[in-house]
């Protein structure tokens, strides 16, 4: 990064309606100790997955459990959709998009079947993860507190 270059803020909406919690309180210690990265989970009202900025779908897992963003200005997110879902196979998530799709905020990406994943006694937390933290410069704070789809949580600096 040059001296003279100009940092960049990205806001990142909630990808799902619900309850937004902290990342250190999930139910898995890589996420809750951001081994992978920061960010913040929501506790879901209901599966309609949508995109937290502008940009391109970078990956897609073949499980269809966690799908990968990059924002036009660079900054890397992980949406991972509930804990230990990996185990399903992909079976209670719709995908909508693919891998080089380009996506606005609130464009829908994913519908998740929580009741299936209830079932299956599986968490199904949404977490956001930033993967590129070492990009990031300053990283606003939030409140928990009940959410909507596409409403703003955090800033980031890059």
């Amino acid at each position: 990064m040059g001296l003279f270059t100009k940092k960049k803020e990205i806001s990142i909406a909630a990808p799902v309606t619900g309850n937004l919690i902290k990342l250190e309180k999930v139910n898995d210690p890589v996420f809750a100790k951001k081994m992978m990265g920061d960010g913040f989970a929501i506790e879901p009202d209901d599966g309609n997955i949508v995109s937290p900025v502008d940009g391109v779908v970078s990956m897609v897992f073949p499980t269809k459990h966690a799908i990968s963003l990059k924002s036009k200005s660079g900054l890397e997110i992980m949406l991972h959709l509930g804990i230990d879902t990996v185990e399903l196979s992909g079976m209670p998530f719709e995908l909508m998009v693919h891998e080089g799709n380009k996506i606005t905020t609130s464009q829908p990406l994913v519908t998740m079947d929580l009741e299936a994943i209830a079932k299956a006694k599986k968490d199904p937390v949404v977490m956001l993860i930033i993967t590129n933290m070492t990009d990031v410069l300053q990283m606003s704070t939030f409140d928990e507190a009940h959410i909507t789809s596409g409403q703003k949580v955090i800033n980031v600096n890059l």
